[in-house]
């Protein structure tokens, strides 16, 4: 696959001209304007796949230095300024955490852990279908790669059950007996604890940086209060539900269980690394849980984990260099925050906030908070990036909300918790989707199909039984 795709870029850049040319609007600024063109080429650049999310984003910081529009006349000021989010803490948290997840694989503890899951519950397709989302839960926190949490240590598990069952990839009418239900059920999981966690997933945090522009702040702690208890109901509904409407030839699994004390037995004793990663994970959680009372920031905690994890020589600098999806992510991240908090400070979704206000009229809060969580939600069918979304629609659609009289805790949790979940309605919609459709096992019908039985459920429970817990707590 070439790196670039000409022909997306020549569009994506007459995107970004069209845009820059259009005669700025009464009571935005000239700057706000241009940075919004580049702001929307570069997404547009993202999900045409013109090139891959680190370039567009070194073509953006590129273009936000030269034409000036955070700092006009002053090129030094400029590339600073361009460069400024590379030294955000929201930055780091989520890259930081990317290398202790690098912990979890390397010393096969994540894998452990998968396993011991599997010996418990295995002895049916349903069980099997628990047993997996549970490993998930437990490596969600500290694991914000969703894509290496699922593509990585879930999935090879996943498939190998399927397989060990007689679901084979490349022949289409065993892929019923179980490939197909796991497949959906370890996928739909994911998203579920991807929303779960400030830390489950790569976008969250950005959510986060979003919210605090305007005056929001969320912690790991307040993320996870508030999903606690829609997350916990679809753990337990979705495998529910899938075996319901996709249900897998195969019910029980017995062999499951036999299979998974095997490979534990051959892993051996726990290891030392792995007993030091255990350690580091248990740490890092009671410090985010308790970072709040103890006035310790989360990026803080996430440092003093890595260090711990270095000293210990659980991971070396050698692996912390060669973690790509970090450094990958830091880039790219970097530069779509600097846009989008530049695009605040620059007057232009306050702008946009008031301009729709003025549409909506009189429409009371509880009538537009739907209305906006519908929006957002299966607006998600045009992106095959779940961050390219946040980027492109969060802080905006939150900015209206909160012109219109929303409550800006409840809509600023709420839109952070689609992120995730809204990955269920295409099989391109989350970074684990194109892994877990590559299998084999499920065709693209059968994934979006039940993906909007899902989405119905997901919103259901997140927004309805969601919305009581969130009451009851008060959010709102």
């Amino acid at each position: 696959m070439k790196e670039i795709n000409y022909k997306m870029m020549l569009l994506t850049l007459i995107f970004g001209l069209i845009i820059w040319f259009i005669p700025v609007p009464d009571g935005v600024k000239p700057e706000a304007w241009h940075l919004l063109a580049i702001f929307l080429g570069t997404i547009l650049g993202i999900i045409l796949k013109a090139a891959s999310m680190g370039t567009m984003s070194m073509i953006a910081i590129a273009l936000v230095a030269l034409t000036g529009v955070l700092a006009p006349g002053n090129p030094g000021k400029s590339i600073s300024m361009a460069l400024s989010s590379f030294g955000d803490k929201v930055i780091w948290l989520i890259g930081i955490s990317f290398f202790i997840a690098r912990g979890f694989i390397k010393t096969g503890l994540g894998s452990r852990i998968a396993y011991l899951f599997i010996r418990v519950f295995g002895r049916s397709s349903l069980g099997l279908g628990y047993g997996l989302g549970l490993a998930d839960l437990v490596l969600a926190p500290a694991i914000p790669s969703n894509t290496a949490r699922g593509g990585g240590i879930i999935y090879p598990i996943m498939k190998s059950m399927a397989i060990n069952f007689g679901s084979m990839p490349d022949k289409p009418e065993t892929h019923r007996k179980l490939g197909s239900y796991l497949t959906l059920n370890c996928y739909n999981i994911n998203l579920i604890t991807s929303s779960m966690f400030l830390t489950g997933t790569a976008s969250n945090p950005m959510c986060q940086k979003f919210a605090k522009d305007l005056g929001i702040d969320i912690t790991w702690m307040s993320w996870m209060w508030a999903a606690i208890i829609p997350g916990i109901i679809s753990l337990i509904a979705i495998p529910f539900i899938l075996y319901k409407i996709y249900p897998p030839e195969l019910k029980k699994t017995n062999g499951a269980t036999q299979m998974a004390s095997e490979k534990l037995k051959e892993m051996g004793a726990v290891s030392r690394n792995e007993w030091l990663m255990l350690t580091a994970f248990v740490l890092l959680l009671i410090l985010w849980v308790t970072g709040d009372i103890f006035k310790i920031d989360a990026t803080t905690t996430a440092f003093l984990g890595l260090v711990f994890l270095l000293l210990s020589q659980v991971l070396t600098w050698d692996d912390v260099k060669s973690e790509k999806g970090a450094w990958d992510t830091i880039v790219w991240f970097s530069a779509l925050v600097m846009m989008g908090s530049a695009l605040n400070q620059l007057g232009l979704i306050p702008w946009f906030s008031g301009l729709v206000k003025a549409k909506i009229g009189g429409m009371s809060w509880t009538m537009a908070f739907p209305i906006l969580i519908l929006v957002y939600f299966y607006s998600h069918y045009m992106f095959a990036s779940a961050t390219a979304h946040v980027a492109s629609m969060y802080a905006a659609l939150l900015g209206v909300g909160i012109s219109v009289g929303v409550p800006p805790m409840l809509l600023a949790l709420s839109l952070g918790f689609c992120g995730g979940i809204y990955g269920t309605l295409t099989h391109y919609g989350h970074g684990p989707a194109p892994v877990y459709f590559g299998s084999g096992f499920v065709d693209v019908k059968s994934w979006w199909s039940r993906g909007f039985i899902l989405s119905i459920v997901f919103l259901v429970i997140w927004m309805g039984i969601g919305g009581l817990w969130w009451k009851a707590i008060g959010i709102y």
